[in-house]
């Protein structure tokens, strides 16, 4: 009602009619999804320096420095080996268990930490929010960037780990660059999700442990998926195959192990498709959800 009185006597228009005239805008408006996009990628370079500028900061206060980027996914292989692999005998189940784990954790603790962090980029951020104008997604696509600069540099060290362990290199090597290009954008989603979730959620960080612990048991990353499937139904066994983390994990796998062929949990070509599939659902329609809730980010 308010915006239909009349604010101006002597034209006799209403709030509304005279911001349309003069071309005003509620402050933090959402815009539509379209310009949002459009506003998001003229954003890109300050996404990009900003990403970069997170990992340096991250671990500068450290002895080792950037380092950790690799031994922290390495000190993870490690105790996961020696309880699975060595406790409890799974080597035994897998050719080239050293390379096959690695790969798996390697691949997973680049969604667990994106996904994890993501939590806090609303909140974390607040000062930034209220303090300037710009697109909030860049503040969880900047999270899932960090985590991808880290993830390169574990690639290389996993490439020597697959090498010294047996595997020869392989025309399927090549493939690893789109297989991390559609985690990346399956990231992106996902982190766009719990950005938003979190943003209201402030327990959900406390939460997400646990939520990515059981995911990760889940995912094949410490061993083979048959072991699972002998204790679930036959449905629930399909719908594993559909999970995430192990498509992507299995992608790795597919790409870098030779040995590993013959143990796929799916076809090549499903695991591409399944791949593809959970890009582009959760990558738009993460994006579509943290947009619903952009004029919400910063406010009390």
């Amino acid at each position: 009602m308010a915006d239909t009185a009349v604010a101006d006597p002597e034209s006799g228009l209403s709030r509304a009619q005279l911001a349309r005239r003069y071309g005003l805008r509620v402050a933090g408006e959402r815009p539509p999804l379209a310009e949002y996009a459009r506003r998001l990628w003229a954003y890109r370079h300050f996404i990009t320096a900003y990403s970069r500028a997170k990992v340096a900061s991250s671990l500068s206060n450290t002895q080792l420095g950037q380092l950790w980027q690799v031994l922290t996914p390495l000190t993870n292989a490690a105790v996961y080996y020696l309880i699975f692999g060595l406790i409890l005998a799974q080597h035994r189940n897998v050719p080239n268990f050293i390379a096959y784990l690695c790969t798996g954790v390697f691949i997973f603790i680049f969604t667990q930490t994106a996904a994890s962090n993501g939590t806090n980029a609303i909140n974390g951020n607040l000062g930034m929010i209220r303090a300037l104008q710009f697109p909030r997604a860049a503040l969880p696509i900047t999270v899932t960037l960090v985590q991808l600069q880290q993830l390169l540099m574990s690639m290389v060290v996993l490439a020597a780990i697959v090498l010294l362990t047996g595997e020869p290199i392989t025309w399927r090597w090549v493939l690893l660059a789109p297989t991390l290009l559609l985690q990346t954008v399956f990231n992106i989603g996902l982190t766009m999700v719990t950005a938003r979730l979190g943003s209201k959620a402030t327990d959900l960080k406390q939460i997400m442990p646990f939520v990515m612990r059981t995911w990760l048991y889940a995912s094949g990353v410490l061993y083979p998926v048959a072991l699972i499937r002998e204790h679930l139904p036959g449905w629930a066994a399909n719908i594993l195959e559909w999970n995430p983390p192990l498509v992507f994990i299995e992608l790795a796998r597919y790409a870098l192990l030779d040995s590993h062929q013959p143990n796929l949990v799916s076809s090549p070509l499903k695991l591409w498709s399944l791949g593809l599939f959970w890009a582009v659902v959760m990558g738009v329609g993460g994006f579509v959800y943290f947009w619903r809730g952009e004029k919400e980010y910063g406010r009390g």
